[in-house]
């Protein structure tokens, strides 16, 4: 009597949540790529070092990079969790990371990296918080108080969470981000760049090339060009090379 077995191998359920993981991060960039294109094209004009400068109009280019795309990214990753009640809970929750991680009082004078990494960390994680807290008192509000309780559990919840990012995730992201660069530093001076399609090759097979390249290599790619005027970490992730020695590794 023939006989079946099912042994799944357990490394295939492992992949595809963490291809979903991947495909969660993603789907909080993509929507907002138009915003970073629009931050890129001014930036690559108007700055001091760019193809036309203009002082006024390259006064938009620090807000944008240290506010609003941290916050776009917060809010539609909180969107994705719960709806606009989520995305708004997350876009304000990032302001104290944002803070945290670019304002003087915290840092000194040297301003840190965009908190994109922030924002896809507290943009879904206060959203979530948010469903949870709503989900206590579901059908228990009395008739006519609903706006009431609504707004106000969502902005002291909003409150607290940017207090909580600023004290407690902040210091972590600055650490992290400290490190990161002190590794990209050492890959760039000792002509080792290239090993970073390491990790960066199959992040693309787990979806996740979007993560490493906004939360990481973005940002620190916009310390060293505000530095030096330009960065190849901007084109590591985008370069098609090592994906095609990889098909043709398949094939």
């Amino acid at each position: 009597m023939a006989t079946t077995t099912h042994d799944a191998p357990s490394s295939s359920g492992l992949r595809v949540h963490v291809q979903r993981f991947g495909t969660f991060l993603s789907n909080m960039i993509m929507p907002n790529i138009g915003a970073i294109i629009a931050w890129g094209l001014i930036t690559a004009f108007f700055i001091d070092v760019g193809w036309t400068p203009n002082e006024k109009i390259a006064t938009m280019v620090g807000p944008a990079i240290t506010y609003l795309l941290p916050i776009l990214i917060a809010y539609t990753g909180g969107k994705i969790v719960y709806d606009v009640r989520g995305g708004v809970v997350g876009a304000f929750s990032v302001m104290g990371v944002i803070l945290a991680t670019s304002d003087p009082i915290f840092i000194g004078t040297d301003p840190g990296a965009p908190m994109f990494l922030g924002a896809m960390i507290m943009g879904p994680l206060s959203a979530l918080v948010m469903k949870k807290l709503d989900a206590l008192w579901s059908h228990k509000i009395r008739p006519g108080f609903e706006m009431l309780v609504n707004n106000f559990s969502a902005g002291i919840l909003a409150a607290l969470m940017a207090i909580a990012g600023m004290f407690v995730l902040a210091p972590i992201l600055r650490q992290i981000t400290e490190w990161l660069g002190e590794a990209v530093n050492f890959l760039v001076d000792n002509g080792l760049l290239p090993l970073t399609s390491l990790f960066i090759e199959p992040a693309k097979v787990l979806f996740l090339n979007n993560a490493i390249n906004h939360g990481v290599l973005t940002p620190l790619g916009i310390q060293e060009a505000a530095a030096e005027g330009k960065s190849i970490l901007f084109l590591l992730e985008a370069n098609p090379g090592p994906g095609l020695g990889l098909l043709r590794g398949y094939t």
